[in-house]
């Protein structure tokens, strides 16, 4: 019923633009952007209050450093909302941000679930959409002309993390996903790839009843000399399952996306995690000066090291200004052609070049593992 109604949401908001009504919108945002203002604007959506981690201090660090020397001679200015990591939310603050003739860009939303459907309004009203973290691979695509993912999709992340089953020579794997588009997305990348390389999936689920089934489970899988689970789960239910697997007796070493990458993992799961290796697109230990230098600031402004919500807050908001100076206007459709012909942008998460279809290339996936309560980083 909950995607029936956002779907429902979503064909009113379209419908209210319209095609006509679509292309009097993007012809009065441009007009608008090209009366010379003194200020470039950029909407911001993110779930702040629940789930921040770091990714307002990315923004704030990024757009002081912006504002000290300004952009084609203007300030930027971020307006900035909370999304709640909710569709209809989300929704309505992109409907909000179309309607609002004075931005050129939006950084947004965290979640694929919001991001996706949110793009299709942004899309429709001419408005640039940069996604900081979302994974889905129905994001971008040949009708998405301004949308551009800043770490690699469900599709690149699934396939790096099946190299890596390949050379710890797994032959016998379970995969575990949660039953929404970035399980999905991320468990079909997994098992597309695992099983071209001579690895078996002996078993895919994405629930079970109780504490005995799940025991039933990993013992069926023991029969079937099953050798590693690959998790494609966020958090803090990923933490969850991996306490509960280890609680009945499985002991095969686990590996998962990105969505594990958090200190939660090792709070919630304690010693259950030790021995977990994650994806990971933020790699704090890399000596390039982009890296040093955002980390030596981010630390004396807040005290604290930066988490990778930080750095994609930091590059995704550095990316739009370099883009628009580098355009020489704040039009989206300019500036969205600007990204695309950047043969190499180097951020704090990796060096970047984007395919026509808005998602980078080349871009290193970290693996991370869990040892003794902390993550380190593997060569």
């Amino acid at each position: 019923m909950k995607i029936k109604v956002v779907f429902f949401f979503l064909i009113i908001l379209l419908t209210a633009t319209g095609c006509s009504g679509t292309t009097d919108q993007n012809q009065a945002r441009e007009r608008n952007l090209s009366k010379h203002a003194d200020e470039i604007v950029i909407g911001v959506a993110w779930p702040f209050a629940e789930k921040n981690d770091g990714f307002k201090e990315g923004l704030e660090l990024a757009l002081e450093e912006i504002n000290d020397s300004g952009v084609l001679g203007k300030k930027v200015r971020l307006i900035v909302e909370d999304d709640q990591s909710s569709v209809t939310t989300g929704l309505s603050i992109a409907q909000s941000f179309a309607n609002n003739m004075d931005l050129s860009a939006v950084i947004g939303h965290r979640s694929s679930v919001v991001t996706v459907p949110a793009s299709k309004v942004y899309e429709s009203a001419g408005l640039l959409l940069v996604a900081p973290i979302s994974t889905a691979p129905n994001l971008t695509g040949d009708d998405m002309s301004r949308v551009f993912r800043m770490i690699p999709s469900d599709v690149q992340i699934g396939n790096r993390m099946a190299e890596y089953a390949k050379l710890k020579n797994y032959k016998n794997m379970v995969i575990f996903y949660a039953n929404d588009e970035y399980g999905r997305g991320l468990a079909n990348s997994f098992e597309d790839y695992a099983s071209a390389n001579g690895i078996q999936i002996v078993d895919r689920i994405s629930d079970y009843k109780d504490a005995n089934d799940l025991k039933r489970l990993v013992d069926k899988w023991s029969l079937l000399n099953y050798d590693a689970i690959f998790l494609a789960e966020s958090m803090p239910n990923g933490a969850d399952m991996i306490t509960q697997l280890r609680k009945v007796g499985m002991d095969v070493p686990i590996i998962g996306g990105d969505a594990l990458d958090a200190v939660g993992l090792i709070d919630n799961s304690g010693q259950a995690a030790d021995g977990i290796v994650v994806a990971s697109i933020f790699n704090p230990n890399d000596s390039r000066k982009e890296v040093t230098d955002f980390i030596e600031k981010y630390r004396s402004k807040y005290g604290t090291e930066p988490s990778k919500w930080a750095a994609q807050a930091y590059d995704s908001l550095k990316l739009l200004a370099f883009s628009i100076d580098h355009a020489g206007t704040s039009l989206p459709a300019d500036v969205a052609l600007a990204i695309k012909q950047l043969e190499s942008w180097s951020g704090v998460s990796g060096v970047r070049a984007f395919n026509s279809h808005g998602d980078p290339q080349e871009m290193p996936i970290v693996l991370k593992e869990v040892r003794n309560g902390k993550f380190e980083y593997l060569k």
